[in-house]
């Protein structure tokens, strides 16, 4: 695995670019070191994380919004101030039905999210 270091010790989430990842997606990555990430992502209404599975595993607070949230077949309404986790390698995906923002933890950190270095 590729080692990426770390980020800086403080984020502020004004001076980071949101990086548009979707139709109605865009996240900003807002601390990381090899073993963990937090992940700032903001989802209009109608916004679709799609269906997806990755190794890492994952836990997200719903800080704002509706979110219709399927986790290995099951699925079920998430507004602000739920939270859910996704194992390593389960399929998952997420549909917005009311404007809001995400905050996704991973262990270890998402390379693909790093871009190329």
């Amino acid at each position: 695995m590729k080692k990426f270091g770390s980020s800086e010790k403080f984020l502020f989430g004004d001076n980071i670019e949101w990086e548009v990842v979707g139709e109605g997606v865009k996240r900003k990555i807002m601390g990381y070191d090899d073993s963990i990430m937090l992940v700032n992502v903001h989802f209009d209404k109608g916004g679709i994380g799609p269906m997806h599975a990755h190794y890492h595993s994952q836990v997200t607070y719903v800080v704002s919004g509706i979110f219709e949230l399927t986790i290995d077949k099951e699925t079920h309404l998430l507004k602000g101030g739920d939270s859910f986790y996704i194992p390593p390698n389960v399929l998952h995906g997420a549909v917005c039905k009311e404007s809001g923002v995400l905050i996704d933890v991973f262990s270890p950190i998402r390379e693909d999210f790093m871009g190329e270095e």
